[in-house]
């Protein structure tokens, strides 16, 4: 028999960004809050090592054993889903601080347009612009309202960056695309390298607006509104994969979760997998958690007041299925079943140039995770898309995030293989003259792509894996062949000696391929929106049938926008810890 534990106000599932801003803001303000992880503690006592790229960057220390726990995949419904059992197009991570230990440090705010993206593609275009499989669906919030969380996120990271919009008013660096804001960014934007100039200056000569991306390394000291103060970034080119030992790169390892600890509210428990969320569907409430101490396999049952979901996106729609709470989604009948697993959405890293300079170099050996700079000219619905046969678009950048020695070995378009003397030869020559731009493209939902359990295949609890049903759309391959032209057309500018040049979706033509790496940005499965009809929670992530369950993270998303989701992620995080207070106070759903 489980055994149960004295009740708290508040359980976490997961201690990464999502879990750490909810459990702060709830600490601080008298609740006792537990917090479970499945990983291991760690703080930058444990990253002063960690510049062995092999170790980190290619045998995965930090991310999720697979044979323990994974996912099923398959490219339809119809097909038979298999285990993924190399890491590989995304990789899931596990530890105290979650992703937002080896993440970049890109952070973006998403375009005014993401929020109400159905809403507005009619207006403009019309209902025959939205193909009839795509499920393309407002979000249930606006940008105008999400603002503020965004700028709490920012501030508490501190994000260096150069405002395009301010109140309405265009500024003469920064993004002219981006919403308003009501004040810059806290701190400075990054260096600009030799390289990135040459870009931006190329940009511009093509008609684009170039500006210098926001970026999570810090540009400077700075203390936050939490007391928290933090050093510059060194640029030493580890972020990617591996812990900051310096603390520069934002994490919640050196933000929230201290902060939360010295509150005295607050309990990390590590090594503890959450396996149910105890749901009382007769009440439309959870009462707790049940949860494995993997370290003696002691089974505990956690009451609480509320629970926050904040596992990853992937394992937050998992938690739901396992645990009966909202209807799974039909992919053969979504107007009339659930939405639990519903737009599963990716990235669409589709679009590319490389150019290679024979007479230049740079010190690409330095850098930074989110050091670049970037063009949204041809992201969401900031161009006409009237004579287009897709609809979003993505964000242009180049970045220097420090070019390593194993992965990083570019090879000129007229070398076809990437082994042998000759391809040693050039990628000596090329590691400080070869550089790339890529479109980082939105993906929208379509009805055979979601998430639901697996009926074949189970974890090391004999819990059926989540089954994971993905492919390319048309609208994803056609906005990379148009993002591919652009990124082209930038790069020619730039003027290399050679240009090689992708215009499919990762260099795949056809299908979705999940065994290279693109990008841990999985999101949907959880989606909010305006009603129970359409999503899982509503605008202060409260799940409809459970009003006392809050789900941030990019579950929550109900389509992928062209930027990384991690601004968006911290921004729902605070929307939904300022929903528990307010839950807290009188409880019943949030409108």
């Amino acid at each position: 028999m489980p055994e149960r534990l004295d009740p708290v106000d508040v359980v976490t599932v997961g201690a990464g960004w999502t879990g750490g801003i909810v459990a702060k803001e709830l600490a601080e303000d008298g609740k006792q809050v537990v917090s479970i992880e499945r990983g291991r503690d760690r703080s930058p006592d444990d990253y002063l090592t960690m510049h062995n790229e092999l170790r980190y960057a290619l045998r995965y220390e930090m991310f999720q054993d697979l044979s323990k726990g994974t996912l099923t995949f398959r490219l339809d419904p119809d097909d038979e889903a298999l285990p993924m059992r190399q890491l590989g197009s995304f990789l899931p991570g596990k530890g105290v601080g979650g992703a937002g230990v080896h993440w970049n440090g890109q952070t973006w705010r998403f375009l005014p347009y993401d929020f109400q993206i159905r809403s507005k593609t009619l207006d403009r275009y019309g209902p025959e612009k939205i193909p009839d499989d795509m499920l393309l669906q407002d979000w249930g919030i606006t940008y105008e309202e999400l603002r503020p969380y965004y700028r709490e996120f920012e501030k508490m990271a501190g994000i260096s960056g150069n405002a395009g919009n301010i109140e309405g008013n265009i500024q003469d660096e920064g993004n002219p695309f981006e919403g308003p804001r009501k004040i810059d960014y806290p701190t400075e934007a990054m260096i600009t390298t030799p390289v990135l100039e040459r870009f931006m200056d190329a940009a511009a000569s093509q008609g684009n607006h170039p500006f210098m991306a926001p970026s999570a390394n810090l540009s400077e000291p700075y203390t936050n509104p939490d007391g928290v103060a933090r050093g510059p970034c060194q640029y030493c080119g580890y972020c990617e994969r591996f812990g900051c030992e310096w603390g520069a790169k934002t994490d919640p390892t050196v933000t929230v979760l201290p902060v939360a600890e010295e509150t005295g509210n607050f309990e990390l428990r590590t090594h503890c997998d959450v396996r149910r969320l105890q749901y009382d569907e007769q009440k439309g409430r959870v009462t707790g958690v049940k949860y494995v101490d993997t370290r003696d396999n002691t089974v505990y049952i956690q009451p609480a007041e509320t629970v926050a979901l904040t596992a990853y996106a992937l394992w937050n729609v998992k938690l739901l299925l396992l645990s009966g709470i909202g209807e799974p989604y039909d992919p053969e009948n979504p107007e009339d079943s659930g939405n639990v697993g519903k737009n599963y959405c990716y990235q669409n890293f589709g679009g590319s140039a490389t150019g290679f300079f024979d007479d230049e170099e740079w010190n690409l050996y330095m850098g930074a995770g989110a050091l670049g700079a970037a063009a949204d000219d041809w992201n969401g619905d900031n161009f006409d898309h009237t004579d287009l046969d897709f609809i979003h678009g993505g964000n242009i950048a180049i970045t220097q995030t420090g070019k390593r020695p194993i992965a990083n070995n570019a090879s000129p378009p007229d070398l076809d293989r990437s082994w042998g003397s000759e391809f040693k030869r050039a990628s000596l020559k090329y590691h400080n003259s070869s550089v790339g731009i890529s479109a980082q493209g939105a993906v929208l939902p379509h009805r055979t792509n979601y998430l639901d359990l697996d009926p074949n295949y189970t974890d090391e609890w004999g819990d059926p894996l989540l089954r994971m049903t993905f492919d390319w759309t048309e609208n994803d391959k056609k906005l990379a062949e148009f993002e591919g032209e652009r990124c082209a057309e930038i790069m020619e500018a730039m003027n290399p000696t050679k240009m090689q040049v992708s215009k499919t979706v990762v260099g795949q033509d056809e299908s979705y391929d999940i065994r290279p790496y693109q990008s841990t940005h999985n999101t949907g499965g959880a989606i909010m929106g305006p009603n129970s009809d359409v999503s899982v929670v509503n605008s202060y992530l409260q799940c409809w049938d459970a009003e006392n369950l809050f789900i941030p993270g990019a579950s929550a998303f109900a389509h992928n926008s062209g930027y990384n989701p991690t601004g968006t992620v911290g921004a729902l995080a605070y929307r939904a810890a300022d929903g528990m207070k307010q839950y807290f106070k009188r409880p019943r759903m949030l409108d």
